[in-house]
C-alpha cells in the first residue's frame, strides 16, 4: 500500500476496512466458491452496519464525503478476500450508487442509495445483452411508454448480483428511431412481478457473486424511476465508466496481493538442492517482477484516482481512467 498517498482519514478508514476483511469466515469464502452461497448478503450487512461502503459520498446518502483515491483503497482492501467481494461491494455501492448520486433525484437517493449503502437492501447494474456484449448502444431491451409507466421487455446477462439484488440498475431503448447516443433511458427496476433470473453463471474464481441472466416481461416501472432524463442515458454511462473501470482496477490489484504473499511465502520455505528456491535467480526474478508490475498498477491507479479527485480534463480522465483498467487486468 503507498501510505504516502494516504490522508489520515483515509488511514484510519482502512483500519476499519481490514477489520471488516478479518470479521468474514473462511467458511463463507468456502461455501461462495461452491455456489453454497449464491449471493454474500451477510457480507454486505456487515459493511453497510460497518458504514464502510461508498465512502466517497456525501454524509446525507450514507457516504463519509470522502475522495477517489480513499476509495481506491477501499476496493484494493476488500478485494484481498477475493475479487468477487470486491465486485459485488462495488456494484451496487460505487456503480448503482453513483449513477443515482450523480443523475437521480433527492427521492431516488433516499429510497434507494440510503439502504443501500445501509446495507438493507442491494442493487444490481443491467448493461450487458446476450448478443450485444459490451455494445452500449446495441441494447435491445425496450420500455414502452403507457401512461405515467414504462412497460419494459428484453433480458440482461452476466449480471453480478441478479440472484439477490433487490433492485436493477436498467438501461432500455426509449427512441427506437433516434441517433444512438438519443435512444437509451436508465430506469431503477424493483424486483417484482416479471422480472426473473433464469439462469446462474458458475465463474472460474468469481463464484457467490449472484451473476446470473434477468428476464424482464412486462415490468411497469414508474416514470419517476428514470434516472436523469428521457432518453439521457448516455449521459449516465458516461459517468458510470469511471467507477466501473477505475473500481475494476483497484480491486483487481486487491486480489493480486494475496496471490504474491503466498508465492513470496512458499518460495522461502520450498527447499530444494539443499536450499530454499528463493535462492535460485529464476525464482526470484519471477517474484521481483510480480512485486514490479503490483507496484506500478497500483501507482496507475492512485495516480488516475488522484486525476478525478482534483477535476482533471475529462478526455484526460477517460484515457487514465481506460488505460489503468487495461493495464492493470493484464498485469
Amino acid at each position: 500500500m503507498f501510505d504516502h498517498l494516504l490522508s489520515e482519514e483515509a488511514l484510519k478508514l482502512r483500519g476499519e476496512i481490514q477489520d471488516l476483511v478479518k470479521w468474514v469466515p473462511r467458511e463463507m469464502i468456502l461455501d461462495m466458491d461452491k455456489d453454497r452461497i449464491r449471493f454474500p448478503k451477510a457480507f454486505l450487512q456487515e459493511a453497510g452496519r460497518r458504514n464502510l461502503m461508498g465512502c466517497r459520498y456525501p454524509r446525507r446518502w450514507g457516504g463519509r464525503g470522502l475522495d477517489w483515491v480513499t476509495t481506491a483503497m477501499a476496493m484494493e482492501e476488500v478485494g484481498t478476500l477475493g475479487y468477487i467481494f470486491a465486485c459485488v461491494f462495488g456494484v451496487g455501492a460505487e456503480l448503482v450508487c453513483d449513477a443515482i448520486i450523480q443523475h437521480g433525484t433527492d427521492a431516488q437517493r433516499e429510497t434507494y442509495v440510503k439502504p443501500l449503502l445501509e446495507g438493507s437492501r442491494f442493487a444490481a447494474e443491467c448493461l450487458t445483452e446476450p448478443r450485444g456484449g459490451s455494445d452500449f448502444f446495441g441494447t435491445t431491451t425496450t420500455a414502452v411508454r403507457r401512461g405515467d409507466d414504462f412497460i419494459i421487455n428484453g433480458q440482461k446477462r452476466f449480471i453480478v448480483g441478479a440472484e439477490g439484488a433487490d433492485y436493477f440498475l436498467v438501461y432500455a431503448k426509449t427512441a427506437p428511431d433516434a441517433a444512438p447516443h438519443k435512444a437509451l433511458t436508465c430506469f431503477i427496476v424493483d424486483r417484482g412481478p416479471g422480472v426473473e433470473t433464469r439462469y446462474l453463471y458458475n465463474l472460474m474464481g468469481c463464484r457467490g457473486g449472484g451473476a446470473g441472466r434477468l428476464v424482464f416481461k412486462d415490468v411497469r416501472v414508474p416514470s419517476r424511476n428514470i434516472v436523469g432524463k428521457l432518453n439521457g442515458a448516455y449521459a449516465v454511462f458516461n459517468t458510470m465508466m469511471i467507477p466501473e473501470r477505475l473500481g475494476t482496477a483497484a480491486m483487481t490489484v486487491g486480489a493480486a496481493r494475496p496471490a504474491l504473499e503466498i508465492a513470496t511465502r512458499y518460495t522461502s520455505r520450498r527447499k530444494a538442492f539443499g536450499q530454499t528456491i528463493n535462492q535460485f535467480q529464476g525464482v526470484s526474478f519471477q517474484i521481483a517482477e510480480a512485486a514490479m508490475l503490483l507496484d506500478a498498477s497500483r501507482a496507475m491507479v492512485y495516480t488516475t484516482a488522484r486525476s478525478v479527485d482534483q477535476g482533471c480534463n475529462p478526455a484526460f480522465i477517460r484515457r487514465q481512467v481506460s488505460q489503468t483498467k487495461k493495464f492493470v487486468t493484464e498485469s
